[in-house]
Order: structure tokens, then C-alpha cells, then sequence
């Protein structure tokens, strides 16, 4: 049994909490906070295919030092998790990894939607399955779904199997329009001209009407703009099941940060105006926004580095989730009772995930200044690095296992 003593909640009231463990230890938290562990429903964990970025080991790593034990991984691997045989071989793959890290990060897959294999769908085994993620628009991998037929298809077999349908909200016709007409501008920046609002807000409303008609639960993920936000207002106002996520970047960070970041700065949707990050602060208060994904999705500093056009899209931010909402509480952005629905309460309701006592203790008054040198991500860079934040994790505690995140190797 592990015995937290005098740890104050949320709430603010002072317990004792006490965690079922094969192990006995006893922790003075007078100083910390309790909170549930964090769930991120998006991240890019990079098996298979991609292992030179990230993998499950320095993932899940990553996952416990930012006071998250449940994450859900994006299905746009090499190859693509777009059939039952490859689920099943990335999650073999993804259980040797974290047996060998020794953290039993709980954690649940999307099976991604592919014109070719949709007969795949109704075969899936819903337990397993985080949903089915649909690619309207063209980001990282090959998955990509631009045919109105097979975009109705999709989003009837989800319906007819209860499965969410999530899915990445950008129009492609509208991408490649811009690309053309924005081809002589070579400055990263272009990228939020290319993939702008208008392009994310006819994907989304394509989304919802495609949601109405088949009864689908749509769970849009990245929601990065006003023009998004209005028509998932109003679908919610209308009943519909749509749920809405925002990332972190889209929170923390603006189209001005391209003066500093460079191409490392890209990510799929780009980085908006400070009137459309507004606009997300006002739907996180207003619950518009259901969900905080971390989009945690890596890439190496030297890929990242590379002349506009050549570079990914794309943050690693999981180890961070915490760390910026809890300086955002401070900032007065947000309350406690919010970090603990955006991260636990709400994604617990809308993935339907079987209730565990996982427990994360942060102290709410430690300052600490990103440094990339720190992080356990494999990337080891982040487009937060310099910013000084209040608010850790100290720690992490997973099915028993507690986890002193000033000792993680």
C-alpha cells in the first residue's frame, strides 16, 4: 500500500490517500497537490516506422514524467494501421517496448481509415479501439481520405460498429489551392496562408454534416480556429455527439512564434492568429472545447532544421501537457476543476475507459525552465524551451507502481 499523507486536494481540502501497491511506502505530500493521472487521447508514438523519433520505451518515459499513464496513439505509422493484422502486429510491438521500459502505460489505438480497407472496419474489436481516425486533409504518413463515397462509407461503418470517428480536419482541394497560389513564398510562416482557417472549417462542417447523417459520434481533434469552433458551438447547441480537442501549441503558441522557430515551428494545422487562440481560451470556458491532446508528435531536430517544403510538421509537447496547464492555472487562464475535466474527467466520458486509480501529485509551486537537454522525448528538443513554467509533476503513480519523476532514467 502506498500512503499519501496530507496531500490537499483540488478541492481544497487536506487527506491521507491511499493507493493499492505490492509495495509499502509512505510519502509527507503536504506540499503537493493530488490529481487523477492525465489521459492524452493524441499521440504520435511513431511504432512502426518511424522509431528514430520516438518509440513506446522513451514514450512512455516521456508519458509518466508529464503525470500521464493513458495515451492514444495515431494509426498514420509506415505502414499505415489500416488493417486488422497490422493492429494486431503494433500492438505486439508496443508491448515488448513498454515491457522493456517496465512503465505499464495503459493505452488504446486508432484504426486508421483507408479508401482500400474499409471491409477492415466492421472486424475490430471496439475495446481496443480508441476509434477510427479519418485524414481529410494530407499531414504526416500516407493516410488520406479525399472521396466523398468513401468518406459516407467510413462513416457508416463507425456508426454501425459505435465506433467515434476523430478525425483531422483540413480540407486538401482548399491545401492545394493555396500551394499553388502561395508557391514563390518560402517562408515557413506561408504554411498558416496555406492551411488557413477557411480550410479547416469546411472540413469540419463536412464532418458534422456526415456525423448527422449517419448518427456517428464525431470527436474533431486539433480545433485550432474561430471559424471551427462556431460550427462545433453550434452542432452541440443542435444535440449532435460532437466533441472537440485542442492541443497544447494552439493554446501556448501563435503564428508569431515562426519568428523564432522557424520550421521547427511547423505542425498540422499551423499556428494561428492571437484572435483565434483567444477564441480557444473562451471555448475552453465555455466547455466547447471537451478534451486537451497533446498532438505529441516528434520529429529529430535535424528533420525538423530542413528548408521549408522539406521539413515535417509536428511537436513533441507530452512531457510539457501538465507542466503548461498548470502555469496556465496560474496565469488565471483556467482552474484546477478545468485541467482535471480536460484531462481526465472528459476523456474518460467520451472514450468510455474503464475506471482505474492512477494518481498523479504535482507541486503546484515549483518553477522550472524548459531546457531540451531535460526532456526524455527521443526528439529532445521543444518549441517551449526557455519559457519557465510553475507547476510540475513529482509524482506519477501507474497501477501500483509509483514513479519519483526526479529519478526517471
Amino acid at each position: 500500500m502506498i500512503e499519501i499523507r496530507k496531500i490537499q486536494t483540488t478541492d481544497g481540502h487536506r487527506i491521507d490517500h491511499f493507493v493499492k501497491s505490492g509495495r509499502q511506502m509512505s510519502i509527507d505530500a503536504e506540499h503537493l497537490m493530488l490529481f487523477p493521472a492525465l489521459i492524452d487521447p493524441h499521440v504520435h508514438f511513431r511504432v512502426p516506422g518511424g522509431e528514430h523519433k520516438e518509440d513506446w520505451e522513451t514514450g512512455a518515459r516521456a508519458a509518466i514524467a508529464g503525470g500521464v499513464t493513458t495515451v492514444f496513439d495515431m494509426p498514420n505509422n509506415d505502414p499505415p494501421c489500416t488493417t486488422k493484422q497490422r493492429f494486431e502486429e503494433k500492438t505486439k510491438l508496443i508491448e515488448s517496448q513498454i515491457s522493456r521500459a517496465k512503465i505499464p502505460l495503459r493505452y488504446r489505438l486508432y484504426f486508421g481509415a483507408d479508401p482500400a480497407h474499409l471491409s477492415e472496419i466492421p472486424r475490430l474489436d471496439k475495446a481496443k479501439v480508441a476509434g477510427l481516425k479519418i485524414y481529410m486533409g494530407s499531414s504526416t504518413g500516407s493516410l488520406l481520405m479525399t472521396d466523398r463515397g468513401a468518406l459516407e462509407e467510413a462513416f457508416r461503418l463507425a456508426a454501425a460498429a459505435d465506433l467515434l470517428v476523430a478525425v483531422h480536419a483540413e480540407d486538401e482541394q482548399l491545401i492545394r489551392l493555396n500551394r499553388e497560389k502561395h508557391k514563390k513564398n518560402q517562408h515557413p510562416s506561408v504554411h498558416s496562408a496555406i492551411r488557413s482557417p477557411d480550410v479547416a472549417a469546411k472540413s469540419v462542417a463536412l464532418a458534422i454534416e456526415l456525423s448527422k447523417k449517419y448518427k456517428a459520434r464525431l470527436y474533431i481533434v486539433h480545433v485550432s480556429s474561430r471559424a471551427e469552433l462556431d460550427l462545433i458551438r453550434q452542432a452541440k447547441k443542435e444535440g449532435l455527439s460532437v466533441y472537440a480537442e485542442a492541443a497544447p501549441h494552439h493554446l501556448f503558441l501563435s503564428d508569431e512564434a515562426y519568428s523564432h522557430l522557424g520550421t521547427k515551428g511547423l505542425v498540422n494545422p499551423p499556428l494561428r492568429s492571437n484572435q483565434d487562440q483567444e477564441a480557444l481560451w473562451e471555448a475552453v470556458a465555455d466547455e466547447t472545447i471537451d478534451t486537451i491532446g497533446t498532438d505529441h508528435a516528434p520529429h529529430t531536430v535535424e528533420e525538423k532544421n530542413r528548408p521549408y517544403g522539406s521539413a515535417p510538421s509536428g511537436f513533441p509537447s507530452i512531457e510539457l501537457y501538465f507542466p503548461l496547464l498548470l502555469n496556465a492555472y496560474h496565469e488565471g487562464k483556467l482552474s484546477l476543476e478545468q485541467i482535471v475535466s480536460l484531462t481526465h474527467t472528459r476523456p474518460h466520458e467520451i472514450f468510455g475507459l474503464p475506471l482505474n486509480d492512477d494518481i498523479v501529485l504535482a507541486d503546484l509551486n515549483k518553477k522550472k525552465t524548459v531546457n531540451d537537454k531535460d526532456l526524455l522525448t527521443k526528439a529532445k528538443w521543444s518549441p517551449y524551451a526557455g519559457r519557465t513554467l510553475k507547476g510540475w509533476p513529482r509524482y506519477t503513480i501507474l497501477d501500483g507502481t509509483l514513479f519519483d519523476l526526479e529519478a526517471l532514467p
